[in-house]
């Protein structure tokens, strides 16, 4: 008998990426393998985006391109999940009738149902019905000896600009022992690098006060501290820090433990007073300006990444030049710019003095070309430093480069560094001196094996390349958060 097949589209934020490859791994365990061309598939999944309408046209565009399939290829079930069928349900299902299930943003383990064949068409549910679980099945895709760990769902936050508490619910952080037993297999499997994402990642524990599993209230600073002593581990990185005073013990993990890496993600979104007021945010400017100094001083070596919105309900000429002197003051090594996007069932939806299309494209270049001045020098004085570098496979350019990255470089967002020569294989780490560098991107040279003198412990990297790669796919994943992506 023939193995069935299923083709997964996974459009979004990582977020959506580790829901998308839990659903791969119920499609595993259902006896179905993953195939990169849609044509050849039995079944295809399109695990959709709806945050912004820039995110919900591609979503719209992926399913109907995947929907010919059922027409010319050998498609015989189209599956449609996530936001966007979260956000619009009867919609959606009366105006894609080549569409054979809706699953919602929390539905990932109902697709065992629909490949059993006994489901019916509409499966949206509560979005707070359902938090990642370590014993949930699940199959990586991201390249190389990294992966996403999803700490927490949902979010409390009421920034005007945001849907997505009414597409994922309240926050759920998940106890700090499931996290460590899914950091545990992930490692066992060759993993290097964990990279802890939610909505809400500086909020981790407070909605779990009393958890008789964890006893006092769970905090972020003794999650990671877990995390980072994971036997083989080597980088542990954080995503979506909301811009509130952080704990000292907190920042001490990342100043001071080795395996903690000296990055903070942290979406800003602006600086100017009267827009962080309209945006809901809790805060002003200079509380953003007392965090990044603070992180500045006390954490060395510190790669700071951040988000702006430009064009928001109310945003005038003076208040986006203030936003171009922060940056200037802060220099970010990492920038990605959103041009605000109108959503009804946003509270900005309902704000006066909209900003137009052009002029709100304007801003988002003019920042990013400021940023772009920034990013060049900050990468000019890499040159000449000897850094540990993650290879994750060869260039998409040139068959005998590899590319990795850098502590300072998260996946898929902050550039890669380009090796040539060696024998090294992906996910395993090097010693390299950087030689070049554009705006983005390095270029260096090897100076030892992988993994020399670093891995005390762990088994041979030529084994945990070979572990991880029986454990991956390559899943068609489709940014579509409004960013105007450095590396583009």
């Amino acid at each position: 008998m023939s193995t069935r097949k299923v083709h997964f589209v996974s459009l979004g934020c990582p977020k959506n990426r580790v829901d998308s490859e839990v659903m791969l791994g119920v499609a595993r365990a259902a006896g179905y393998a993953h195939v990169d061309d849609a044509a050849e598939a039995e079944v295809i999944v399109v695990n959709t985006c709806g945050f912004i309408g820039e995110a919900k046209k591609e979503s719209i565009d992926a399913i109907f391109e995947m929907a010919q399939h059922k027409e010319h290829g050998s498609c015989k079930r189209l599956v449609v999940a996530g936001c966007l069928s979260q956000r619009h349900p009867e919609e959606l299902a009366r105006e894609m009738p080549e569409v054979d299930h809706f699953l919602g943003s929390s539905d990932m383990l109902k697709l065992g149902r629909v490949l059993a064949g006994d489901a019916e068409r509409m499966l949206v549910g509560n979005p707070a019905e359902w938090l990642i679980g370590a014993g949930d099945p699940r199959t990586l895709s991201t390249p190389g000896g990294s992966a996403y760990v999803k700490i927490a769902e949902g979010c409390n936050r009421t920034c005007s600009f945001c849907v997505i508490p009414d597409l994922r619910g309240a926050q759920r952080s998940r106890p700090i022992a499931d996290v460590v037993r899914e950091v545990e297999q992930l490692a066992a499997a060759g993993v290097r690098e964990i990279n802890l994402i939610s909505q809400d990642t500086i909020a981790y524990g407070r909605d779990a006060a009393g958890r008789p599993e964890e006893g006092a209230r769970a905090t972020l600073a003794q999650l990671v501290e877990r995390v980072a002593d994971v036997p083989g581990v080597r980088w542990v990185r954080l995503f979506y820090l909301y811009p509130e005073t952080m704990t000292d013990d907190l920042v001490e993990l990342l100043a001071d433990h080795p395996r903690v890496v000296p990055y903070v993600d942290m979406p800003l979104q602006h600086a100017a007073d009267a827009m962080l007021r309209r945006m809901r945010r809790g805060h002003g400017g200079d509380r953003l300006r007392r965090v990044v100094s603070t992180l500045r001083e006390r954490v060395p070596d510190l790669t700071f990444r951040t988000a702006f919105i430009v064009g928001h309900p109310g945003e005038t000429d003076a208040e986006f030049e203030e936003l171009c002197d922060f940056v200037r003051w802060a220099e970010f090594e990492r920038v990605g710019v959103f041009r605000y996007s109108d959503e009804e069932a946003s509270r900005s939806y309902a704000l006066d003095g909209k900003v137009p299309a052009r002029t709100a494209t304007s801003r988002y270049r003019r920042l990013m070309t400021l940023q772009r001045r920034i990013s060049h020098k900050k990468s000019a004085a890499m040159i000449g430093r000897e850094l540990d570098v993650l290879v994750e496979g060869t260039s998409d350019e040139h068959e005998y480069v590899l590319m990795g990255r850098h502590a300072g470089q998260a996946p898929e967002i902050d550039g890669q560094v380009y090796l040539s020569g060696g024998e090294v294989r992906p996910g395993e780490m090097c010693r390299v001196r950087i030689t070049q560098a554009s705006d983005y991107d390095l270029v260096g040279e090897l100076l030892d094996d992988a993994e020399s003198g670093r891995g005390a412990g762990l088994p041979p990297a030529a084994e945990l390349g070979a572990a991880t790669s029986k454990r991956r796919v390559a899943l068609r994943v489709l940014q579509t958060d409004g960013r105007e992506r450095q590396q583009n």
